[in-house]
């Protein structure tokens, strides 16, 4: 499984995004590395296996989402990875 957060640099919901992304994963107690990917990207993103948690974004590039990413969807697609739930 792969988990990364993408953003770009001075995006002020990045820290937030990194730290929401691993309390989930330490939450399920799975052993994955949340990487990180900074950039032009709609910022955060959070993405499992490829697939953004919250759909994909309308914008390219660097720019601010106002979808955030929340616990249930980071949650939610962190079990379906594993097989163990699907949204």
């Amino acid at each position: 499984m792969t988990v990364e957060v993408l953003y770009f640099t001075g995006c002020p919901h990045a820290a937030d995004a990194l730290a929401l992304v691993r309390r989930c994963v330490a939450r399920l107690e799975l052993a994955v590395e949340v990487g990180e990917k900074v950039g032009a990207f709609p910022s955060p993103s959070v993405r499992i296996d490829g697939r953004d948690v919250m759909g994909e974004p309308r914008t390219e590039g660097a720019a601010c989402r106002l979808d955030l990413p929340t616990e249930d969807c980071v949650m939610a697609a962190l079990l379906a990875a594993q097989g163990g739930w699907k949204p």
